[in-house]
Order: C-alpha cells, then sequence, then structure tokens
C-alpha cells in the first residue's frame, strides 16, 4: 500500500462527513493487495470477527510485511488499516505502535458497529503476535 497513515489521517480529517470517511475506508481496503487464497487458512483467520478476516505475516530483510483480506468491504478497510500501521516495519517499532490510540485518534469505534469493533483487537492482537514471534 502506498498510503502512509499520516497520510490517511490527513484525509480523514479532510473529509467532510462519515459517508467520506467510509468510502475512504472502504477504499483503503481495495488498496490491499490480493491475497492468495491457499493463504486463507484457519490458522491465518482473525477470530472473533464479524466477516471473515485473515492476516498472514512475512518477514522481508527484518521488516515485517502483512498479506490480509476479508470478505466486507469496511471490514478489509479496518483490517488495511490495521496492517498500514505495521506493514515494512521492524517487529520492534510494530510492538511499539499504539494502534488503540490511532484508532481512537479517528474516531472510529464510536462509528462501528459492535460486530465490527468486537474483531479490531483480535486483529491488532494478531499483528503484535507476528511481531513479537518475529523479535523473539
Amino acid at each position: 500500500m502506498a498510503l502512509t497513515f499520516a497520510e490517511l489521517e490527513e484525509e480523514w480529517e479532510a473529509a467532510l462527513d462519515w459517508d467520506e470517511r467510509y468510502a475512504l475506508l472502504i477504499d483503503i481496503g481495495r488498496q490491499l493487495p490480493p491475497m492468495d487464497s491457499a493463504l486463507k487458512t484457519a490458522a491465518t483467520k482473525v477470530p472473533g470477527c464479524s466477516a471473515n478476516v485473515w492476516v498472514y505475516p512475512v518477514t522481508e530483510g527484518g521488516l515485517l510485511k502483512f498479506q490480509a483480506d476479508s470478505d466486507a468491504a469496511i471490514t478489509k478497510g479496518i483490517v488495511a488499516l490495521v496492517v498500514l500501521m505495521a506493514d515494512g516495519k521492524r517487529p520492534e517499532a510494530v510492538l511499539a505502535t499504539d494502534f488503540e490510540g490511532a484508532i481512537d485518534r479517528l474516531g472510529l469505534r464510536q462509528h462501528l458497529s459492535s460486530n465490527r469493533t468486537q474483531g479490531l483487537p483480535n486483529m491488532i492482537a494478531r499483528v503484535r503476535e507476528a511481531a513479537a514471534r518475529m523479535a523473539a
């Protein structure tokens, strides 16, 4: 994904209303590179999400990279947002990332259904677990 989280925050703030923000979230999800269907397994599936969500970590030159997908547009945008904060970073930097604070700055939790917000901590946990394994 070419967009940085800082750039996303700027676009988010410039959005006139939540309809525009949802459209931005869906667009972020569309920017995720296609995930190989062979990686969509029980092991990569994120539990507790209202839609199917998969996150698969890899390392390249000591940096974490993620493949991610969902079968629901807004949920795909949410997982893309989480991945955006971690992709291309060293595991230690991912572990130090304040995912929750960043999501709270966007005001996202207050505007998502409870089903979608229940899965968000699990998406973050999946990314942190990958970082912790690779940092060890």
